[in-house]
């Protein structure tokens, strides 16, 4: 049985952080990334979200009482299987990973 990715979908999304900064000091980046995963499940419906260390780096980079108010990212919709048994998954990467890879 082999395993075979189909990109879907590929977009671009700037994502609102500034309701992190309601949550308590030392909360705020580990609620960023739920927000990511939430925003990325509403927008493109897939079956499981992956974020790149890029991201969460981006998130962190300010420790986790500062993550920034909004952050651009690409969302890539893959499809992995055959036939019946497809599973979408959605990746989001920063767009200077997406450069790197294209070059």
């Amino acid at each position: 049985m082999s395993e075979e990715e189909k990109v879907v979908l590929e977009r671009e999304y700037v994502i609102p952080l500034r309701k992190v900064y309601e949550v308590p000091r030392k909360k705020r980046a580990k609620v960023a990334v739920r927000v990511v995963k939430e925003f990325v499940l509403k927008h493109v419906k897939p079956d499981d979200v992956y974020i790149s260390n890029k991201v969460n780096e981006k998130i962190w980079e300010h420790s986790v009482e500062k993550p920034p108010r909004r952050i651009k990212v690409i969302v890539r919709k893959v499809e992995i299987g055959e036939g019946g048994e497809k599973l979408s998954i959605a990746r989001v990467f920063l767009p200077e990973e997406v450069e790197e890879e294209q070059s």
